[in-house]
């Protein structure tokens, strides 16, 4: 599934020196994603040579007593083809003979998972897994775009970029030598919905990993300096990667027109340069006591270690941060109702080919339409068989890409359709087209076979998705602190694939109506980037 920012997740740097590929992000909703000539992060320049780093503290020798689970243990594992069994992961799915518009049995999903809680009020998962000698820690805070108050966008990803400024036992700089020294890779990234930092590291180098997080979040450097450097660095992003970005400054804008009154998802997570330039370091104090600490935070672990000795390093390492104890609450506006469509013609100058975006608003990411939803945006907008690749792409020639996809919000969810025109293509062919095929799927619903391909799609991008240690460390941090129970991953493959056709049908009915849709003509232009009703 695409990222939640509309250009991309917000990704500070992957300063590599592995050769285990990392991705970005490994989403529950693998729905189909591509967007048009979508900008990368700025990476800067990796030292040629890190100096030896300082030796973590040694961990204490790991309680005798066990961990105790969460839940009743999970059933024996089954990994994949020419793997061994590793401990507590278990990620298999069958094709199911049952009538396509039946529900299918539930996938067999088993994550033996582990949880905990300090006496601070982190809260840590943890998941083994002994295929690789590798482990992934990720520290998720429960803060994003959607905490951000209005005239302060852009706090959470400033603290992004803050967070690897240095603390009190790691000097500016070294969070990233001590990392790829030891052979680990490592990233920030933000969202509307939360902010997260990771390792991923070689097995032995697990208390290298926590000791960093531990550090900053105890004791980061909020220090003008590092505020004014890094407040320029974001600046210098959001040129490169919205100002002169192709198609970026026309997704924004949709972001705005389908959230139109709710500011929680109003305004993209980057921010805007009136906001950055108006920052105070007070504000920017504020936030971060606001928000950073360990009782707004969840610790993901998984892959090769450990659980007791893990939760003996976790304890010494995070017990004694602080907790807050007003931590703001989240309290969204209403969603304003929607009765007509929005639409504004955005010229772009970076752009060479005409494009058209439109949305809308679906419910959040956990309620049951969403599922029904997220398989409808597969099937009109997946690969080059599906509907709208093969009527605009392969069978007219009117685009160069055409897809759908839904964007797993935490709260209102967006439903995207994004369509970019072949050289000399009518704007309003293109956009019957789209509806025509929206209509169809509303009338009609998927085929039989249809509904098989997007089961087999599903199950194989579900569990790929989840087949790096990081990836599953993510989406455990994730699924914890958006449902309160990172055991529940293991129930999102089985609802995607219980989705019947009358539900695609049903939902697609209801949600995708004209009255609701917001739309972005993006025309290249040689002004300025403008935009017209």
């Amino acid at each position: 599934m695409r990222t939640r920012s509309r250009f991309g997740l917000l990704a500070l740097v992957v300063a590599a020196a592995s050769t285990t590929p990392v991705a970005a992000r490994a989403d529950v909703v693998p729905a189909a994603v591509k967007k048009p000539e979508k900008p990368a992060p700025p990476t800067p320049a990796t030292p040629a040579a890190a100096p030896k780093p300082p030796t973590p503290p040694t961990p204490p020798t790991p309680p005798t007593a066990p961990v105790v689970a969460a839940s009743a243990a999970a059933p024996a594992e089954k990994k994949p083809v020419n793997k061994a069994a590793p401990a507590g992961a278990s990620a298999t799915a069958r094709a199911s003979t049952v009538p396509a518009d039946k529900a299918q049995p539930p996938a067999e999903l088993h994550f033996d998972v582990k949880r905990a809680t300090l006496e601070n009020g982190l809260r840590v998962v943890m998941l083994v897994d002994h295929t690789s000698p590798t482990v992934a820690v990720d520290v998720v805070y429960d803060v994003g775009g959607r905490n951000e108050e209005r005239g302060r966008s852009g706090f959470a990803h400033l603290f992004e970029h803050m967070m690897f400024q240095g603390s009190k036992n790691v000097a500016r700089g070294d969070h990233f030598k001590l990392v790829t020294s030891h052979g680990g890779t490592l990233n920030g990234t933000t969202s509307e919905d939360r902010t997260n930092y990771f390792e991923m590291l070689p097995s032995s180098e697990l208390p290298l990993g926590l000791w960093l997080e531990a550090d900053r979040m105890k004791s980061l450097d909020v220090s003008q300096s590092n505020f004014e450097n890094q407040r320029s660095v974001v600046k210098e992003e959001y040129r490169m990667r919205v100002e002169n970005a192709a198609y970026v400054p026309a997704a924004i804008r949709l972001q705005e027109l389908v959230y139109q009154g709710y500011w929680p998802y109003e305004h993209s997570a980057i921010g805007t340069m009136r906001d950055l330039d108006a920052a105070q370091l007070d504000w920017v104090r504020a936030f971060h006591a606001a928000y950073y600490a360990p009782n707004n935070a969840v610790l993901s672990i998984a892959g090769d270690f450990d659980e007791n000795e893990a939760m003996a390093l976790v304890r010494k390492y995070f017990g004694s941060a602080k907790p807050q104890p007003n931590v703001p609450k989240f309290e969204p506006p209403p969603l304003p109702q929607q009765t007509q469509e929005r639409s504004v013609i955005v010229e772009d100058t970076h752009a060479k080919l005409p494009a058209f975006f439109a949305g809308w608003v679906i419910p959040a990411s956990h309620e049951p339409d969403h599922y029904a939803l997220a398989m409808a945006a597969m099937l009109l907008g997946d690969g080059e068989s599906s509907r709208l690749h093969r009527a605009l792409v392969r069978e007219r020639g009117l685009a160069v890409e055409a897809d759908a996809s839904v964007d797993g919000y935490r709260g209102p969810d967006t439903f995207e359709v994004v369509v970019k025109l072949a050289s000399g293509a009518k704007m309003d062919q293109v956009k019957k087209l789209v509806d025509s095929q929206i209509r169809d799927v509303a009338r009609l619903g998927p085929s039989d076979a249809d509904m098989k391909k997007l089961q087999n799609r599903m199950r194989a991008r579900f569990l790929l998705g989840l087949q790096s240690n990081f990836a599953r460390a993510q989406k455990l941090a994730e699924m914890e602190v958006y449902r309160g129970d990172a055991r529940l991953l293991n129930e999102e493959l089985g609802r995607y694939l219980a989705v019947t056709k009358d539900d695609i049908k049903r939902v697609v009915a209801k949600y995708l109506t004209s009255e609701r849709r917001s739309s972005v003509e993006v025309k290249p232009g040689q002004a300025a980037q403008g935009e017209k009703k």
